[in-house]
């Protein structure tokens, strides 16, 4: 994490954030705060309510109670593309881009739509350094059809991206990834914190959560049971009990505190 950042005011608050759907309780009265500059996991047995939050976060649900401060200003409640002019922005699990649109078609969307609402060399200039940045210019000209599964994914990055975010939020971008295309996820993820976005993630291959985050939140049937860093949280019991299941878990030695 960036020097800079520890002991910061929050860029984003939760606050005891719940969402029911009918009679289901998927998030039950959740809060966390995220630092400036930071990478910050979010990790949960399926069903736990990590996608959930994460919609709730970017607009794409309206919370059932709770508050969401993004720069100490609300934008729980607030609809999808008004959280994204304010700089939070997500990517979703299963990949959605224009499949007929080329690569930088695809990108474009969100330099022209997003917070900084880029217009001609303007627009040009920003989907070329996002290309630059994951990985994408040799494939600016290609449809977004052809693509493999890992460039589809790092597609969904660049999309997000593009909107010029504070906060990126990122579901599950290593799902579906062979190993040496999973290193050059956490890598870009890296790259990402330190050109100045602070990164939620939510991930599966607990390896790579625990290798690249700075603070770790677990969730389990729409609570939270812990939170800290990648060592506190692998060695928590209630953690192994829910997730990890196996009391003598190799990645304790290998976290970094």
């Amino acid at each position: 994490m960036p020097a800079d950042a520890g002991g910061a005011t929050p860029i984003l608050s939760v606050r005891s954030l719940s969402k029911r759907f009918e009679g289901l309780l998927a998030l039950g009265g959740v809060s966390f705060d995220v630092e400036k500059g930071q990478i910050f996991g979010v990790i949960g047995p399926n069903g736990a309510g990590k996608t959930t939050l994460f919609s709730c976060i970017v607009g794409s649900l309206v919370p059932t109670s709770g508050e969401i401060l993004f720069r100490k200003r609300r934008i729980g409640g607030l609809p999808n593309d008004a959280v994204v002019r304010r700089g939070v922005v997500r990517t979703h699990q299963i990949v959605r881009p224009f499949r007929e649109m080329t690569v930088a078609q695809n990108v474009s969307v969100g330099a022209l739509f997003g917070r900084g609402k880029r217009r001609g060399a303007e627009a040009a200039s920003r989907v070329a350094a996002v290309l630059e940045t994951t990985g994408l210019s040799h494939r600016a000209g290609a449809l977004a059809g052809t693509l493999t599964i890992g460039e589809l994914k790092r597609l969904e990055i660049a999309r997000a991206l593009a909107t010029e975010p504070e906060v990126i939020c990122l579901d599950e971008v290593m799902g579906g990834l062979n190993p040496s295309e999973i290193l050059a996820a956490m890598a870009l993820i890296r790259t990402i914190r330190d050109a100045g976005v602070t990164v939620l993630m939510i991930e599966h291959h607990i390896h790579a959560v625990v290798g690249v985050s700075d603070r770790i939140l677990v969730l389990n049937f729409g609570e939270k049971i812990a939170e800290g860093t990648p060592r506190e949280v692998v060695a928590d019991p209630d953690v192994v009990a829910a997730y990890l299941g196996d009391e003598t878990n190799p990645l304790l030695e290998e976290c970094v505190s």
